[in-house]
């Protein structure tokens, strides 16, 4: 059973759909296995829980609005 761990911010659930539907066959491929025995978690993060440098990532996305 491959497993793949994705750590990321919040999400919607179609970013997450497109990130396991794009990963996933590069994945498969790379390991020859089936795309069917693939296991993806995603771990995510709320921002305010996220350094970047020496800010929390929550501050850096309101700099940049």
């Amino acid at each position: 059973m491959p497993v793949m761990t994705l750590d990321i911010a919040k999400a919607t659930k179609e970013q997450k759909e497109a990130l396991v539907k794009e990963l996933v066959p590069i994945f498969a491929k790379i390991i020859n296995m089936p795309e069917e025995t693939i296991y993806v978690f995603i771990n995510e993060y709320d921002t305010d829980n996220v350094g970047v440098g020496k800010k929390l990532l929550s501050e850096l996305k309101k700099e940049k609005a």
